[in-house]
């Protein structure tokens, strides 16, 4: 599939030190010819942390895909009544997110955007990224698993002796699960194991 014109939502919530892996996805679709329109939640919009500032992450953001980023629930509205996206993509995709999304809390842009796509049937992609996914999340991720429209991006345990409970997307896959997103397939294998 050609993604060239495709309207692509790309949110970004709290999982800071995956940012360095999600924005070279950002920028391959955009090569590819997609229209993406950035989103943040509250904590990546207005957060400093040894990862970075927010509003170097906002100027990146701006100089990959041309725009400023979606940060609040006002701007993220409209996405719902006019339509605006073909496939929504949330990566990093936290715990927190998960949970709120699989219980449908929609107190963040990123969640509002997510909300939206679901009530027009489209796309909206998962990049997990928690240290719970088998812990206390294990539940939500299952609900969400199950949910008409919700792909995810193939994640495996990326340190199991560690974090036993830890899951984690592989970003390289990101783009070819919106791919099958937007054609109603979820990319194979799900489960993948990190080396």
């Amino acid at each position: 599939m050609n993604l060239k014109g495709k309207k692509i939502g790309f949110a970004l919530t709290g999982s800071f030190c995956t940012f360095d892996k999600v924005l070279p996805q950002i920028k391959k679709l955009v090569e590819q010819g997609a229209e993406v329109i950035p989103i943040m939640s509250y904590h990546v919009a207005t957060m400093d942390t040894k990862f970075g500032e927010a509003g170097e992450w906002k100027k990146k953001l701006h100089e990959i895909t041309g725009r400023n980023p979606i940060c609040d629930l006002n701007d993220t509205e409209p996405i719902g009544p006019e339509g605006l996206l073909d496939v929504l993509v949330i990566a990093p995709c936290t715990g927190n997110t998960m949970a709120k999304l699989a219980n449908a809390i929609t107190d963040t842009p990123v969640l509002m955007a997510a909300k939206s796509q679901l009530r027009n049937q489209r796309p909206v992609v998962l990049a997990v990224s928690t240290n719970d996914g088998l812990g206390l999340n294990a539940k939500n991720l299952g609900i969400l698993l199950s949910t008409k429209n919700v792909y995810m991006v193939p994640f495996g345990q990326d340190n199991p002796q560690k974090k036993p409970n830890s899951l984690v997307a592989n970003y390289e896959l990101l783009i070819d699960t919106t791919i099958n997103a937007l054609n109603g397939k979820q990319l194979q294998p799900l489960l993948i194991q990190y080396a």
